[in-house]
């Protein structure tokens, strides 16, 4: 008896259940992203420590200062004072005042008087930037209201 040959066809998968994973997947990562460093500001080269970690818990409240020096395209510095960058201006420190007392306004008629006690002020200071004028960076902030600080480092790899 002869048997005839039987025509092998090829079948392609059907793609559209893997086509929809991939687009869930995508929203998903895109919902779950960690907007952690919106605030970040590349301009600001964090100093490097083994001892940095990031916090156990994110302050509820918080006001963001970076604070560094002007640098042109290449990363040169344009000038030798360093400013805090704040809503999209650069300003020296000691005269910043006005501005932290309008953001205290602000969050006591967003959140209410009591507020100011659990705002965290974030400094991301340069790391080239004197300690001395952290430090009065931080002094300002007091004196217009604000007493929970909270310092930038990037972990440094052992």
């Amino acid at each position: 008896m002869k048997l005839g040959k039987i025509a092998m066809g090829f079948s392609e998968p059907d793609m559209t259940p893997m086509i929809d994973i991939v687009f869930q997947l995508l929203t998903f990562f895109m919902i779950a992203i960690n907007f952690e460093n919106t605030k970040a500001d590349e301009r600001v080269k964090l100093p490097k420590d083994v001892l940095a970690k990031p916090p156990a818990v994110k302050p509820e409240h918080e006001l963001v200062l970076n604070f560094g020096y002007q640098r042109d395209e290449s990363g040169v510095r344009v000038n030798s004072i360093p400013e805090v960058f704040y809503n999209e201006r650069y300003i020296e420190v000691r005269q910043i005042s006005p501005d932290l007392d309008q953001e205290r306004r602000v969050m006591e008629r967003i959140h209410g008087t009591e507020v100011i006690k659990d705002v965290t002020v974030l400094i991301r200071a340069d790391s080239e930037v004197p300690t001395g004028l952290v430090q009065e960076l931080i002094k300002k902030c007091q004196e217009a209201g604000f007493s929970k600080f909270s310092l930038r480092a990037m972990a440094e790899e052992l």
